[in-house]
């Protein structure tokens, strides 16, 4: 049984020496760029952030679910550039794994010797790995753990002069059983933990959960992105944020804010 735990400060957990990341969005400046906003390439600072993670994590496989790339459709020059040497280096230091994100068409052809899994996931050990914006196989179901990422949970404070900021934050879940039966039938077992990671990328923004978005008018139950997470039982899903801080259950804090 693995022992999982997330990295204090990092959007990074790690379990049986599997260091796990999500949501690397490479070329996001230049998307950026067309937007006005001038920002220099974060390639550098990611590599250097996940060299240190390797080290203190004493990590053996660096695993990458999903989002890889930014833009959709295709890739722009920086990503033609930037990924394959992001990922011969790191390939040629540790074994590397993708899992394919919605973002991640064009990947298979930049990259070599790491090992990419589809957009319905894989198993690790006792966790199931996927991005999250599709259906994972029915083997999840005989994991402890379902690690997805796809939504870049944040969390949004707000005082009473109206000023708000929002931090990264983990989603510690459990699947409705009853709901998930509609779509697998027969289940048999107890289901695993499902675990939201936030993003990589610091500029990659990302969801307010405990605060409606007004622009798209959804309900908070909807802030979660894919399919499978439709199915979480929203009254026991618990918040932390990266310094470790534990924020209690969504379903409170919705009410405090």
């Amino acid at each position: 049984m693995p022992t999982l735990s997330f990295v204090t400060g990092q959007p990074a957990l790690v379990f049986n020496r599997n260091l796990v990341i999500a949501d690397l969005h490479i070329g996001i400046e230049y998307e950026l760029y067309k937007s006005g906003i001038k920002v220099p390439t974060q390639i550098e600072k990611m590599k250097n952030r996940i060299d240190d993670l390797i080290k203190k994590t004493k990590a053996k496989r660096l695993v990458i679910i999903g989002d890889i790339k930014h833009q959709v459709p295709g890739a722009s020059m920086q990503e033609l550039r930037e990924v394959p040497q992001f990922f011969d280096y790191f390939s040629s230091k540790i074994e590397t794994h993708i899992c394919l994100g919605n973002h991640d068409s064009e990947i298979p052809a930049l990259v070599e010797n790491v090992q990419i899994h589809d957009t319905d996931g894989f198993k690790l050990g006792d966790a199931y790995i996927m991005h999250g914006h599709s259906w994972p196989k029915k083997e999840f179901l005989d994991c402890k753990y379902l690690i997805v990422s796809h939504t870049h949970p944040l969390i949004e404070f707000r005082d009473k002069l109206g000023y708000k900021f929002s931090e990264r934050a983990w989603v510690k879940a459990i699947l409705d059983k009853k709901l998930l039966k509609e779509k697998y039938k027969k289940i048999k077992k107890e289901l695993p933990d499902i675990i939201l990671m936030p993003a990589f990328n610091d500029l990659s923004g990302g969801v307010p959960i405990n605060f409606e978005n007004s622009r798209r008018l959804k309900p908070i139950s909807d802030t979660f992105l894919g399919p499978l997470t439709k199915f979480i039982d929203k009254s026991k899903t618990e918040l932390f944020l990266l310094d470790g801080t534990f924020l209690g259950k969504l379903e409170n804090l919705k009410k405090a804010s």
